[in-house]
């Protein structure tokens, strides 16, 4: 028997089993389980994956506010996984967990916890068992994937502007791309570093994609411009140079440079008009010997030995800000409407250093009081005293403000202020 809410969300509460469980309308989805995909795979994945009538990406927003705002303590209800059910059991503690068990079996089965509960349990090892006994907080994952999902669809008109004319930056080639959430963080990095076209050789999941999309976070003019190509000679072949990224060594005969060098080389070459290319290989092995060997030179990113594999849009994130350095389009953080380009060095916003004369106010001050209280003792130290004290306020290079800050302090612990003010 279910009890079908009315308030406008496809929501219901199933109350045939032991515990009443919120599931969605016409199904017995719960809704900790569209959660639960969501959160650990993707929306668009979820989606396909319960393929529930009715159920898209404007119904899901109701679905997650359904749990983000925990509106199952309103039904008395709870889903399976959820630390609200452990909690609306009264299970405060492993060992209460453990009593409401009448066996928790543990991998195989060679190893089992009895209690005197009539229920059963299953977990992979007691390590994981012991980090997943209370459930998992689905209201806070529900949280995050309305961020995603609105997220998404605030961004998926905004275009941007390129950052150069064609031809002036490297062309990003990835090939054969499995993941197109992959494929959009390399948009956002290559947005970024001011990297502006993006070809793809046979992604795995075609193109365009919308997961890409919503990847990559405002860089949609990159995704919408990015070509996809059947074969790697074909989106390469107006290129008059290309470099290969690899963190194997290859018994190639072919120039093996940094980020930096292979920067400066390419930078030569589209200044004399040439166009080129970076590649990048797949995310589970890289690129392949003979794809390689087609390339001009080799790119291997210095990294921990130990260590060497980099995902896909961390390796053209390095190459990107590496290709952005020096350039005089390049920015110290966003420059908008209300914050001004910045440079490297102390950040004085409105203040400025002190005079001199500020310090050396400051500095009779402060030992003037000090002398008033007894503090230079023996009075023949009181030379060095003073001058170790000057060394050290002098040595921070104070600012204006933080001079008269000083003071003000001073002058408090001396005089007090307000209520505490001394008479």
């Amino acid at each position: 028997m279910k009890h079908v809410r009315n308030d406008g969300l496809k929501i219901s509460v199933d109350i045939t089993g032991d515990l009443p469980v919120p599931v969605i309308s016409g199904s017995s989805v719960s809704v900790g389980a569209v959660v639960h995909a969501c959160h650990e795979g993707s929306i668009d994945g979820a989606l396909d994956q319960f393929s529930l009538t009715g159920l898209d990406r404007t119904s899901l927003d109701d679905v997650l506010r359904y749990c983000a705002e925990r509106r199952c303590e309103a039904d008395k209800a709870s889903c399976p996984g959820c630390r609200r059910r452990t909690e609306s059991q009264g299970l405060t503690s492993f060992d209460a967990f453990a009593r409401d068990h009448a066996a928790i079996i543990i991998g195989d089965g060679s190893l089992r916890l009895e209690g005197p509960g009539v229920r059963t349990a299953q977990s992979e090892s007691l390590e994981t068992l012991a980090e997943t006994w209370s459930g998992e907080k689905y209201w806070y994952w529900a949280r995050r994937v309305i961020r995603k999902l609105r997220h998404g669809i605030r961004r998926a008109h905004i275009q941007g502007t390129p950052f150069a004319e064609e031809g002036q930056t490297p062309a990003v080639i990835l090939m054969e791309p499995q993941l197109a959430d992959n494929i959009g963080m390399v948009a956002r990095a290559m947005a970024n570093f001011g990297l502006d076209e993006l070809r793809l050789v046979a992604p795995r999941d075609g193109w365009p994609n919308e997961k890409a999309r919503i990847a990559a976070s405002g860089a949609n003019y990159v995704i919408d411009d990015a070509v996809a190509f059947e074969k790697l000679s074909d989106a390469t072949a107006d290129l008059t140079w290309v470099c290969a990224t690899t963190a194997r060594q290859r018994d190639l005969r072919k120039p093996i440079l940094t980020p930096d060098q292979a920067v400066t080389e390419m930078s030569r070459r589209i200044s004399e008009g040439q166009r080129c290319g970076m590649l990048f290989g797949r995310e589970r092995n890289g690129l392949e010997t003979a794809e390689l060997a087609d390339a001009d030179a080799l790119i291997m990113i210095p990294v921990n030995a130990e260590f060497a594999s980099l995902n896909l849009a961390q390796a053209v994130l390095i190459l990107g800000y590496t290709w952005m350095q020096g350039r005089e389009e390049q920015s110290l953080g966003r420059v908008t409407t209300y914050e001004k380009p910045l440079q490297t060095g102390l950040n004085m916003g409105a203040d400025r250093p002190a005079t001199k004369q500020e310090q050396l106010g400051f500095f009779e001050h402060l030992e003037s009081e000090l002398d008033r209280h007894g503090f230079f003792n023996p009075v023949e130290r009181r030379p060095m005293v003073v001058r170790n004290l000057r060394t050290l306020f002098t040595r921070m290079e104070p600012t204006a403000q933080e001079i008269r800050t000083l003071r003000g302090v001073v002058a408090t612990l001396v005089r007090g202020k307000g209520p505490a003010r001394k008479s």
